[in-house]
């Protein structure tokens, strides 16, 4: 090869996946499965859970709209609404690639 010459193709570690094999705060996520988004592990979902912002404010107020009232338990992962939501909208999403 002469030396003056540019590279070729071949000769970038882009190609060959070089780069990417590189794990950096921007590409960490990539290949992984994550919670989709009303998943009770997502960043909606578990906003209802006992621990979450809207969960966590009916346990205080407790009674019906605690986990284990009336109100509360329909919207854990197990009830009617929650269980629903869980089945048609949670889950993992699809890996990014």
């Amino acid at each position: 090869m002469n030396p003056i010459s540019p590279k070729q193709p071949q000769d970038s570690p882009v190609g060959r996946g070089m780069a990417a094999a590189t794990q950096t705060p921007a590409n960490a996520h990539l290949g992984q499965d994550k919670p989709g988004l009303f998943d009770q592990q997502g960043s909606v979902g578990k906003q209802f859970t006992p621990e979450g912002a809207i969960g966590g404010t009916a346990q205080k107020i407790g009674g019906p709209l605690d986990k284990e009232g009336m109100v509360g338990k329909q919207f854990t992962a197990g009830g009617s609404i929650g269980g629903t939501v869980q089945d048609m909208m949670g889950g993992m999403s699809k890996k990014s690639n």
